[in-house]
């Protein structure tokens, strides 16, 4: 059985969820091997800087090796998750990362893995069942589908400028709310709020700490 961590974003330079990731990264097995998986944008963060950037974060966090999933054929990726105590998913564009994901079958190597998973924004948003995201071009709100590894539906990069939104889709179905730098963890059928988080539901906002789904 994973554990999830959902974070709601990270400035990775100034390292704003450092405590988010720490207790991740604690809770791993040792010695910690962690695999990221760049998927969620265009360039794939194949920058040398960026990649170095996290090496350089999840080593000062405990981390021993840091590999990088390329994207391709699954068998190179399912043998890299096996050594692995902890996945990370970076952030970006959810539906290129979740597009991504299904079409190489990397979606069900995440369902039956069972170390812990950290996804930050998008890569927080493609592990729930539905997501909301905003639309680039025009900034329209929607609301997508996610792999369902965590059975709620997800806001990454909470602000209350998008409220007035998240009352209307709450109406129909409850949304969590996670700022930058904080996060929702889920295991074992429970769900709890790392620093701030909030739950829409029914048209209200009320702040969130803890529930069973």
């Amino acid at each position: 059985m994973s554990k999830i961590y959902l974070l709601g974003g990270e400035n990775v330079y100034s390292r704003s969820a450092k405590q988010v990731n720490l207790e991740a990264f604690e809770g791993a097995s040792q010695p910690l091997n962690v695999l990221v998986l760049p998927w969620a944008r265009a360039s794939f963060d194949q920058q040398y800087q960026k990649r170095q950037t996290l090496t350089d974060y999840f080593r000062s966090l405990g981390a021993r090796v840091v590999n990088f999933a390329e994207y391709g054929p699954i068998e190179a990726t399912a043998e890299q998750m096996t050594e692995a105590g902890l996945v990370y998913l970076t952030g970006g564009q959810p539906s290129i990362l979740i597009k991504r994901l299904k079409t190489i079958g990397a979606d069900q190597l995440l369902e039956n893995y069972g170390g812990v998973m950290v996804g930050r924004s998008a890569g927080a948003l493609a592990l729930c069942k539905r997501c909301v995201t905003t639309c680039r071009s025009n900034s329209k709100v929607r609301i997508v589908n996610g792999l369902g590894l965590v059975n709620i539906t997800l806001k990454a990069h909470y602000t209350p400028k998008k409220d007035e939104a998240l009352k209307s889709f709450s109406l129909n179905e409850d949304i969590f709310a996670v700022p930058e730098g904080s996060a929702l963890v889920y295991e074992a059928g429970k769900l709890y709020a790392m620093g701030e988080a909030y739950l829409f539901s029914k048209g209200n906002r009320q702040v969130f700490t803890e529930t069973c789904l």
